[in-house]
């Protein structure tokens, strides 16, 4: 039985992000507010938890979540690589909308789909997506609805969406963004954007400098791109294969999210 929380009352909130954290640790989904639209979440370091996200939404793993952390070390202990510019986007837009594709550390013991090696992440601008993050660590988190639906903005289109699927809904009014994240590829030589969003093109340049635009989208492997920020409306729609797979087919988790699978020691622990 699902449970739902009104996070604008105190006491609610509290008892709501105890159940939400309790629940993603015994592997169950829960509904979460950021600042794009609703996210359904799960643990990213469990496997069958992931397979019960792309469940959900009727999705397969050739289109893995993007990650959500509660903390540039999280985000960190997540990539190999930031490039030359990554830490300078992360300075300047995190938290926010703005979802950095990277190839991700390979020690990382997680199965997220067909990533290519690579990770989406994103560090939202929510104080209850943020405090859950901050409890559970990394979560693999898409748009909460199911696949070819329209993301939902409020509590009731998710439930009405996903339904006894989730255990916990966390209420936080309607979304008030009207724009997805930008999501940038990092693993080339020069960032490129692989889906036009919140922040501007014109603004990513002012930090690094020269970035390539938007092109053609093309479906890669993963659809890491397209929620990458927490979707933004119909993942079929496009928005999913908003991120392109990189010149040749390339080695960018295509137009998803996270990593494939890789075996290793730890996991990043969650951050305070």
């Amino acid at each position: 039985m699902s449970r739902s929380y009104d996070c604008t009352d105190g006491e609610r909130r509290k008892d709501g992000m105890a159940d939400a954290a309790s629940a993603v640790r015994r592997g169950e989904l829960v509904v979460v507010p950021t600042d794009t639209v609703y996210g359904i979440g799960a643990d990213a370091f469990s496997p069958s938890a992931v397979a019960g996200l792309l469940k959900a939404k009727g999705r397969g793993r050739d289109m893995p979540p993007p990650v959500l952390v509660g903390s540039v070390r999280a985000a960190q202990a997540l990539i190999d690589d930031l490039g030359r510019h990554g830490q300078d986007l992360i300075e300047e837009f995190w938290p926010g909308p703005l979802t950095l594709v990277c190839v991700a550390t390979p020690s990382l013991s997680w199965d997220l789909g067909d990533t290519k090696g690579t990770v989406a992440v994103r560090m939202p601008m929510h104080p209850v997506a943020l405090e859950l993050l901050k409890e559970v660590g990394p979560m693999a988190v898409s748009s909460a609805n199911i696949s070819g639906r329209a993301a939902a903005t409020t509590v009731e289109e998710a439930v009405e969406q996903l339904g006894d699927s989730v255990g916990v809904y966390l209420d936080s009014g309607a979304c008030s963004a009207d724009s997805p994240s930008t999501i940038v590829d990092l693993t080339y030589a020069v960032p490129r954007v692989l889906r036009s969003g919140a922040i501007p093109i014109e603004r990513l340049r002012e930090v690094c400098g020269t970035v390539i635009g938007e092109s053609t989208p093309r479906r890669a492997t993963a659809a890491q791109a397209e929620d990458a920020d927490q979707g933004e409306g119909d993942e079929d729609g496009g928005h999913e294969d908003a991120a392109d797979s990189g010149p040749d087919g390339g080695r960018t988790q295509g137009t998803d999210e996270p990593v494939s699978d890789v075996v290793s020691p730890e996991r990043p622990g969650s951050e305070a």
